[in-house]
């Protein structure tokens, strides 16, 4: 997935990437969050790790076999 830099406004950089249904979306982020030094019109590029979504499939089945059940709890 490509990000660009929309804009920096203060400590918050606007991101900008096509969402999943190809339509352009902002996202709002913590500048500290990003690489030193990125600037408006900078592009970065993201790639998950190579069995990422597995594992957190697997993380969340083992977090709602530990969650109570009943009245007042809510599924994850």
């Amino acid at each position: 997935m490509r990000i660009t830099i929309d804009r920096i406004e203060g400590e918050r950089a606007v991101l900008e990437f096509a969402g999943d249904s190809g339509r352009l979306e902002t996202l709002d982020v913590p500048l500290a969050a990003l690489p030193a030094g990125v600037k408006e019109g900078d592009t970065l590029s993201f790639t998950a790790a190579p069995g990422a979504l597995e594992d957190a499939e697997a993380r969340l089945a083992r977090l709602k076999a530990r969650t109570p059940q009943g009245p007042g709890s809510f599924d994850l």
